[in-house]
Formats: C-alpha cells, sequence, structure tokens
C-alpha cells in the first residue's frame, strides 16, 4: 500500500504544501554544507591567526614546563596551575567553536532559509510505535545517508592518511628540531592537510545540497486526490460558492427592490422589461439606473411603482435599450441622454398639471432612441442584387 502511494505521487508540490512544509521546519538541509563551512571557518581562523596563536602555545608551553619546586610540594598549587591553564586554553579555543558553530548556522539559512517553528521537536505519539521506527530506520532516505555518511568517512579518512604518510618523516624529523620552531612547522603542516580536508567536504557539499533539495521536493510531491482536494480547499465547494452567489442575487434583488418607491419614473417594454430611473440635479450629473429587471421581475418592479405612485410609461424601445447598456447604481449612456430627458420633462410636466401648477400635457412623447442601441434591432446586410444599393 505504501509503494503504490508512493507511485502515487507524480505531481510536483504545489506552493501551498511547500508553505505547510516550511510551517512545519520541513526543508531542505544539507549537513555536509554545514561541516564544510565549520571546517572551512575554523581552518581560515588557523591560517589567520597562525602566528599570534603560535607565540601563544610557546608560551603556555613554557609556563607548563617551568619546574618549580613550590607546586611540585603544594598539590594545591599544581591544581590552580592546571586549572589556569585550561582556562587559558577555553579562552582561545571557545571563541573559535562558537565562529564555526555560527557559521554552521549562517550556511544551514542561506541553504533553507531561516524557519521559527517548534514542530520538529514536538512530541509525535506515532513516533513511538516500533514497528513505525523501525520502517522508518530501513527506509530509502536513512539508507542513502548511512551510505553518504559511510563514503564521506572513507574519503576523508583516505585524506588524512596519505597525508600523514606523505608527511610523516617530516613529523618524526620535528623531534630533532628545538620546540619553538616545531611548533611553528607542525602549524604548517597541519594546516596543509586541513586544506585538503576542506577540498573534500566542499565536493561533498556541492553535490549533497542540490541533492537535499531533489530529495525534499521529492517527498512533498502529491497525489491527484491530494492536488483536487487542495484545489478545492483554495477555491470553494462549488455548491457552497453557489448557495453564496445565490443568496448575494437575492440581497441584491431586495436592494434593488426597496429603491422602486424612490424613483422618478419606471420605464416599460411593456411586459418584458422594466427600467426604474431616478434623476437629482443637485446630487447627479446625469440620471441613474435604481431598478431593472425582465419578465417576472419586471412586473414585480411595476407593480411596486403603482403602489407608491411612481409614473409607469410604456416605451418598448427605450426599456430594452436601458435594460440592455445600462447597470443598476450607474448613470445611464450618454447617448440615451436625450431620449430619457424627453420622458423626463414629460414625467415633470404630468406631476406639476396634476398638483394644478400646469396645464396636463397633450400626450406622452416618443423618445429619440437611436436604433444601434435596440436589441432587438438586427443590422440588415447591404443586397448585391438590389439595384437602389449598386446606385
Amino acid at each position: 500500500m505504501a509503494d503504490q502511494n508512493a507511485q502515487d505521487r507524480n505531481l510536483p508540490a504545489s506552493a501551498k504544501k511547500l508553505k505547510k512544509a516550511r510551517d512545519d521546519g520541513q526543508v531542505a538541509r544539507s549537513r555536509d554544507l554545514g561541516h564544510f563551512t565549520a571546517m572551512g571557518a575554523g581552518g581560515a581562523l588557523l591560517v589567520l591567526l597562525a602566528p599570534m596563536l603560535v607565540d601563544w602555545l610557546k608560551q603556555m608551553l613554557a609556563q607548563a614546563l617551568r619546574f618549580n619546586v613550590t607546586a611540585v610540594s603544594s598539590p594545591a598549587q599544581m591544581g590552580e596551575v592546571l586549572s589556569d591553564l585550561t582556562l587559558k586554553l577555553i579562552l582561545v579555543v571557545a571563541p573559535m567553536g562558537i565562529v564555526m558553530v555560527l557559521v554552521a548556522m549562517a550556511s544551514a539559512v542561506a541553504a533553507g532559509g531561516m524557519v521559527w517553528t517548534l514542530k520538529p521537536i514536538t512530541p509525535k505519539f506515532e513516533r513511538i510505535s516500533p514497528l513505525a521506527g523501525i520502517g522508518r530506520l530501513f527506509s530509502w532516505q536513512h539508507a542513502s545517508d548511512a551510505l553518504k555518511s559511510s563514503l564521506l568517512a572513507l574519503i576523508l579518512g583516505a585524506v588524512g592518511t596519505l597525508v600523514l604518510k606523505d608527511r610523516m618523516a617530516n613529523y618524526v624529523g620535528m623531534m630533532a628540531v628545538p620546540l619553538p620552531n616545531a611548533i611553528g612547522y607542525a602549524g604548517e603542516l597541519l594546516s596543509a592537510g586541513l586544506l585538503l580536508l576542506v577540498i573534500a567536504l566542499a565536493l561533498f557539499a556541492a553535490i549533497d545540497v542540490p541533492l537535499q533539495r531533489a530529495l525534499h521536493l521529492r517527498r512533498l510531491k502529491m497525489t491527484r486526490e491530494e492536488a483536487k482536494q487542495e484545489y478545492k480547499e483554495a477555491e470553494g465547494n462549488a455548491e457552497v460558492k453557489g448557495r453564496m452567489r445565490q443568496r448575494m442575487r437575492e440581497m441584491a434583488k431586495h436592494r434593488m427592490l426597496a429603491a422602486v418607491p424612490k424613483a422618478d419614473l419606471v420605464v416599460m417594454n411593456p411586459t418584458h422589461y422594466a427600467v426604474a430611473l431616478k434623476y437629482d440635479e443637485t446630487a447627479m450629473g446625469a440620471p441613474r439606473v435604481v431598478a431593472k429587471g425582465a419578465d417576472l421581475l419586471a412586473m414585480k418592479i411595476r407593480d411596486l411603482a403603482k403602489e407608491s405612485k411612481v409614473p409607469v410609461l410604456q416605451s418598448p424601445m427605450l426599456a430594452r435599450a436601458l435594460y440592455a447598456h445600462s447597470e443598476v447604481d450607474k448613470e445611464i449612456p450618454a447617448a440615451l441622454f436625450a431620449a430619457v430627458a424627453q420622458v423626463l420633462a414629460y414625467v415633470y410636466q404630468l406631476r406639476a398639471a396634476m398638483a394644478g401648477k400646469a396645464p396636463m400635457p397633450a400626450q406622452q412623447p416618443q423618445p429619440d432612441v437611436p436604433v444601434e442601441l435596440d436589441p432587438h434591432h438586427k443590422a440588415t446586410k447591404p443586397n448585391a442584387d438590389d439595384p437602389e444599393t449598386d446606385a
């Protein structure tokens, strides 16, 4: 089952899964890169500080090898001498160790980035299972890590053996050289050997860094089911989104119908389309559509308008043009300004006449609507056989 599941994981990890793995502390790390940077930093410090270290070592050895009758006769004083030498050694070695640790940490951050999480060290009860532990112990990843570590140890051991074999005569010859000179000569030989070890670690790190990244991406590969599930989670369930859209449409419809009683007029066609318009010359640059609808919604707008005593005008072509080329809560198109102005003027005259302030208008105007704005208008193509077209 596990092999089958691994075979199904043939899709690359998505950005979401990579981010989740990073948040969980799962990033590509190379131990060989840390070994190389730490050893390289230590070797560089030894080379840069070699004169100072040689002088310090000479002084320490001279102090340690100086014969002191008092120290021999007093064990307590000998302990103080040893403590003093140990403290001096720590003061020299500890800063170098700290620098090596910091450089190794910086290399890890450079390879995988900074991650702040406690999840990798959080206890997990499934790891207590002996069977699961045995399975992880004999996994392909652990086998490859063991093989790589063994190969690295063999190469470093071979390099060290060759260096010692090549310089064995030099090390033996140092016994005949005065101690101060022997210390400096030993430092030169050790630096040369350390350089070879650092080069070997650099080669391993150059191979291991891209290898660890490839293995990390391989472990995070996804199955098709996981990809589909992630897509659903990102995009949302289709049924839920459909219900949300339906709910939003209903809310927009209620808001639109609530604005009909405040409209100045409703233009109809006479049963299929209805558009409610409002114009306030102090707050609007042009008449605004406050509601529109077709079929049953058109009838609902008409009934609400009549209940609220909003004039309802029958103008099929204008109603179709407004319905097709305008949006709710938006101003009407500039091409329909003249036509809407005609019907608004008629409505204002009608209201003034009903209030006894003006004579009753003669008849309802026929708005001048551009033919190309009527969605029912179909442009006729010229007929090549028509003699009038040819003329």
